[in-house]
């Protein structure tokens, strides 16, 4: 039976949901605490901290309707415990067997993903390529770039 939301990591969810009391809370408080101090200052056509306060407001409120769509919308999906195997949560460390050219991902659900942060897409063409596959293997990867001969060289961190 497959899952119709978005795969997240545990570790994932709780980052989630961490945003989202923290932009729920202290954030909305001070949001309304600024609209509060400019609506003492007078007239509210004229007054730039009001509106400026009432667009940020309008921000993080699309922020929190966004946040709590994701976590609706997620399914916690168990990292890969398979020590042989890249899967789902997996940090893989691959090399471009052309260029010998060495990088590391781990790999998690769509909403987690920071390529500056070594975390891609389960989704992206890299990921989807090396998915299943063995330390050793080689597998070929179509990128924007051309096709790419990658290795299976370690998993773990």
């Amino acid at each position: 039976m497959e899952a119709s939301g978005e795969s997240i990591s545990p570790e994932g969810l709780e980052a989630l949901k961490a945003e989202l009391d923290e932009l729920e809370g202290p954030a909305r408080r001070d949001i309304a605490a600024r609209i509060q101090r400019a609506r003492e200052l007078g007239d509210l056509k004229e007054n730039a901290e009001y509106h400026q306060a009432k667009d940020d407001q309008a921000h993080l409120e699309t922020r929190i309707a966004g946040l709590l769509e994701r976590r609706r919308n997620a399914v916690v999906t168990e990292v890969s415990t398979s020590g042989n195997v890249v899967g789902f949560g997996s940090t893989v460390t691959l090399v471009d067997v052309d260029t010998e050219k060495v990088q590391k991902w781990s790999l998690v659900g769509a909403a987690e993903a920071d390529a500056s942060a070594g975390k891609i897409s389960v989704e992206s063409p890299v990921a989807q390529a090396v998915l299943g596959h063995a330390l050793g293997d080689v597998v070929k990867v179509t990128t924007p770039r051309g096709v790419r001969n990658l290795r299976v060289d370690k998993l773990g961190d």
